[in-house]
């Protein structure tokens, strides 16, 4: 779909400084732009490819002043930014618009979805399942019995939502991810054996979630894993049965919750976290990557880092003698030497 610059000045509240009937059909980087592309230039450490570029439409500060002549159109905003990150959600908006139900669905008689629905091929939808409007399930998707989903959500190829799973409304949930298999639930016995526990519960989603893709979030043994309103979370996390995540927490790739665990709102939890189950952690507490959390975080606003994990202030000081180990073994040697000479000397 084609766009004059004035019909892009138009929806950013811009104004137009150059050719506004010049034709744009795409988005590039400011380095990589081609004739027909539009970019943006926020951060003036990249000034100098605004005089390189191919691109036909760069978005600028309103007060930026160009020191070269030879640059493309500009449309002048208040913040380039976020003007180019407008045009980057109406992008969006336009590629993914898709309405209708493709070949190969199986839909179940029983199950009742809104308007504007699209639903690709090869997805099964089971029944008794309830879908919002504007809903896109793209192909090769599994939704169980039970499963409803709420308004404006986007799930993408090659999910699988199983039976009972609750998603809000305006949820992104990406590829390969599978919401609702059973927790970890296993029992020892007499034999030396496990006897697995049933998993009769389910997982709640909330508004404004994200989800990364192949991310797996497991029901619980009884009630609910809950996943609260705003919660971000990245590709390949792991969490267990029966865990709660407070509203707009965010959480890094390779992250691992073990079942039971509570976690605060507005909590950032960095890469490969590993957390142990049964915790609590307040609202607020930022994470080090590839920390490991063995007990409960109960200060709201906490950081901490490391392996156990503790503050990260002290973790920080204690990091300055650790590399320093080496030396002061060596200056250990060298005095344990000086004295057992002296001692001998005697």
């Amino acid at each position: 779909m084609n766009f004059s610059a004035q019909e892009i000045s138009d929806i950013l509240k811009g104004e137009v400084d150059g050719d506004k009937d010049i034709s744009i059909f795409s988005l590039s980087k400011i380095e990589d732009g081609f004739k027909g592309s539009l970019s943006f230039l926020a951060n003036l450490k990249y000034e100098s490819f605004l005089y390189e570029t191919k691109a036909s439409l760069v978005v600028v500060d309103k007060d930026f002043i160009p020191t070269q002549k030879n640059h493309p159109t500009l449309i002048r905003v208040e913040n380039a930014y976020q003007g180019f990150s407008t045009l980057l959600d109406l992008y969006n908006d336009v590629k993914l618009e898709k309405v209708g139900i493709e070949n190969n669905c199986n839909i179940d008689s029983s199950a009742r979805y809104g308007e504007g629905i699209y639903i690709g091929s090869n997805t099964y939808i089971s029944e008794n399942t309830t879908i919002g409007k504007n809903v896109k399930i793209y192909p090769n998707c599994f939704i169980g019995k039970n499963v409803n989903i709420g308004d404006n959500c986007i799930i993408e190829p090659g999910v699988n939502l199983l039976s009972n799973t609750i998603i809000g409304d305006d949820c992104i949930i990406h590829s390969g991810t599978i919401i609702g298999s059973d927790g970890f639930g296993f029992a020892p016995n007499n034999e030396n054996d496990y006897k697995k526990v049933a998993q009769i519960g389910n997982v709640v989603i909330g508004n404004k979630v994200e989800i990364g893709a192949n991310t797996t979030i497991d029901r619980a043994t009884l009630g609910s894993t809950k996943i609260n309103d705003g919660v971000k979370l990245d590709n390949l996390i792991q969490i267990a049965h029966n865990v709660e995540i407070g509203e707009h927490t965010v959480i890094a790739a390779q992250t691992g919750i073990a079942g039971s665990t509570k976690i605060g709102k507005n909590c950032m939890i960095g890469g490969q976290v590993g957390i142990v189950g049964h915790l609590t952690i307040a609202d607020g507490v930022k994470i080090a990557a590839q920390s490991g959390i063995g007990s409960s975080i109960k200060v709201e606003g906490s950081i901490v880092q490391g392996s156990p994990a503790y503050n990260i202030g002290d973790y920080k000081r204690s990091y300055v003698y650790f590399r320093k180990l080496p030396n002061l073994y060596a200056s250990i040697n060298e005095i344990q030497k000086k004295l057992d000479k002296l001692l001998n000397s005697k």
